[in-house]
């Protein structure tokens, strides 16, 4: 059926989706076996203006220590979050957003290699510099990909995406949907391993099959 699909609802600088990772790569191999593709939708985890405080660093990072012992996931703790920080997640989103609309085989290096820099290589991946390079290095043309990056159209897509997630009534990531026929059903809401959600995705493509 052409219109079945997976929407995985995420925000690449949540760092339960960086623990997700290994688990969404392996579903959507196993949806694309039987012809369903996995697009993104990017949630707007965090939009601060101001930098972070020790007290704000302490919190997250504990919280970041909590996801590398459930999922096994690599974090960079030396480097991360340095002081003046500010946690806004709108510009990596928004590089994901264009990575969609300019080759969708790349959306994926490109999400691996902004959550591989900010997670386990304690990189600014709030800055626009970085991200073109990052999307350089997943195949972009560097110049298209900075020209996009900065026009009012990504910015606009990037907060519809926000809004969409915002209706739909989603407040944690990640979230796996599985869209049939414009009917969504939930996979997961929040990280679960992938022996959880592989029989249940396995059970809603055999439906498929059968509709």
């Amino acid at each position: 059926m052409q219109s079945d699909r997976l929407l995985y609802v995420m925000d690449p600088m949540c760092s339960w989706c960086w623990g997700f990772a290994p688990v969404v790569r392996a579903l959507a191999q196993q949806a694309a076996a039987e012809g369903v593709p996995l697009q993104l939708r990017l949630g707007g985890l965090r939009r601060e203006r101001m930098p972070l405080d020790p007290q704000a660093r302490g919190r997250i990072l504990a919280h970041w220590q909590a996801v590398q012992a459930s999922t096994g996931q690599p974090f960079g703790f030396a480097a991360a979050l340095p002081q003046g920080f500010i946690y806004d997640t709108e510009p990596a989103c928004r590089a994901l957003v264009i990575a969609q609309s300019l080759d969708q085989t790349r959306v994926w290096p490109l999400l691996e290699l902004i959550q591989q820099a900010f997670y386990a290589d304690g990189c600014d991946v709030t800055r626009a510099a970085l991200l073109v390079e990052l999307a350089g290095q997943a195949g972009f043309a560097r110049g298209e990909f900075a020209a996009a990056f900065d026009g009012a159209e990504a910015i606009a897509a990037t907060a519809a995406d926000f809004t969409w997630v915002e209706h739909l009534g989603i407040a944690g990531f990640p979230t796996l949907l599985a869209e049939r026929g414009g009917r969504l059903a939930l996979l997961t809401n929040g990280y679960q391993p992938l022996e959880a959600l592989a029989p249940l995705l396995g059970r809603w493509l055999e439906q498929r099959a059968h509709a």
